[in-house]
């Protein structure tokens, strides 16, 4: 069930990695734009809008092309996705992991024996842990929210990772390679979250940079590592 989380946790990671950077470049085109009303605002006849919306389809007015406003083309690029879009993918993710928490958490629950209970329960707190951030993310994009209290969440997520990743090391057996992976995964996962934190609660301007970092951690640190899961290359002790 862990191959299967973090299957989605990769795709949904890269996915919002593309988005955080698409929106950083639309950011940023709006803000070098001139100030103009494009709703009234006539050129020869016709709306600013009208010109842009036109320049973007490949049209030509007067055997001229009219080159269309940087924000339009910040947002006409392949990597810019809106945010109800992939709010989508975060609920999907989010619900997964609440239900395959959800079972890990009742069947540590009634296990007879603590030393196979608490393992599972702990695996199911440890999920919901970001489940619940992919939840909040998709709220916030859908309410159109700010966002800071998301990143003070994810500075507890923050901490709480980097605990997870010592328990893991110190409990690793025999130094099996799918738990050692797994370490790592915690520490770069407290990386990534301290970034948010920073992006969302301090607003830094590193929105590209945490985009970038997430693409890279979605890849390996779960989409990797699920699929050699998932294809019985590595299982954990």
């Amino acid at each position: 069930m862990l191959g299967v989380v973090l299957l989605y946790v990769g795709a949904v990671l890269i996915v919002n990695g593309i988005w955080l950077i698409g929106a950083a470049y639309a950011a940023a085109a709006a803000r070098r734009a001139p100030a103009m009303d494009m709703e009234t605002a006539a050129v020869g006849g016709a709306t600013r809008r009208g010109l842009a919306e036109e320049a973007a389809a490949g049209q030509e007015l007067g055997g001229e092309a009219v080159v269309a406003p940087p924000r339009m083309r910040a947002e006409a690029a392949p990597w810019f996705i809106q945010n109800r879009e992939i709010a989508i993918l975060n609920i999907f993710t989010g619900f997964i992991g609440v239900a395959i928490a959800v079972t890990y958490v009742v069947l540590g629950g009634s296990a007879r024996l603590p030393v196979l209970g608490l393992p599972s329960v702990r695996a199911g707190g440890a999920i919901l842990l970001f489940a619940f951030t992919y939840l909040w993310v998709a709220y916030n994009q859908y309410a159109n929210a700010g966002g800071r209290a998301l990143g003070w969440y994810s500075l507890f997520v923050a901490i709480t990772a980097i605990v997870f990743g010592v328990y893991q090391i110190q409990n690793t057996p025999d130094s099996n390679t799918a738990d050692l992976w797994l370490a790592g995964n915690w520490f770069a996962w407290a990386i990534l979250w301290g970034m948010f934190w920073a992006l969302l609660s301090l607003e830094l301007p590193i929105a590209r940079i945490t985009g970038l970092v997430a693409i890279i951690e979605g890849g390996g640190t779960a989409w990797a590592l699920a699929i050699a899961l998932l294809w019985g290359k590595l299982a954990f002790a």
